[in-house]
């Protein structure tokens, strides 16, 4: 019996986490998904959507495809700027990482290279993990954002 998870069902999770970030920004708007929750540290749904399109760029371009990316990670939780410009991303990036998903083999290792503080993680060291990974951050996210956004939301 197979354990492995077809990728066409992976990227179901991966489309309905990244079309529902898509689709709690446009309810929110400009001005809410721009809207600091005022909690310390906290982010703006802008920005957690901005940093999943840095996970999908580092992990999809730079890990699995070995493709030459550029990643300000820093950059991704100061950003702003409207819903269009961040769902067209978010829907380029959804892209980018489905090609970069051409000859994905679940159980061979990543293509591309790790940073330093990555290369210990026994869960990233196959393609299949890799992917996994790019759906638990995500996932997670996208929890995180329906919490920002239930925040931003009652301060109004």
């Amino acid at each position: 019996m197979s354990e492995a998870v077809p990728l066409h069902v992976a990227l179901v999770h991966i489309d309905r986490a990244l079309n529902g970030m898509s689709a709690t920004l446009r309810e929110l708007g400009d001005d809410l998904a721009n809207a600091q929750t005022g909690l310390p540290g906290g982010n703006t749904a802008y920005q957690i959507v901005r940093h999943c399109c840095g996970v999908l760029e580092f992990w999809g371009g730079q890990v699995l495809a070995d493709r030459t990316i550029s990643r300000d990670r820093p950059a991704e939780f100061t950003s702003s700027g409207t819903v269009d410009e961040l769902v067209a991303l978010v829907e380029r990036q959804g892209a980018a990482f489905r090609s970069d998903l051409q000859g994905f083999d679940g159980e061979a290792v990543p293509r591309g290279t790790l940073e330093e503080h990555n290369m210990d993680r026994d869960e990233v060291r196959t393609q299949g993990g890799v992917l996994m990974h790019v759906y638990e951050e995500l996932a997670q996210h996208r929890g995180h954002l329906d919490i920002t956004a239930d925040i931003v939301r009652s301060r109004v």
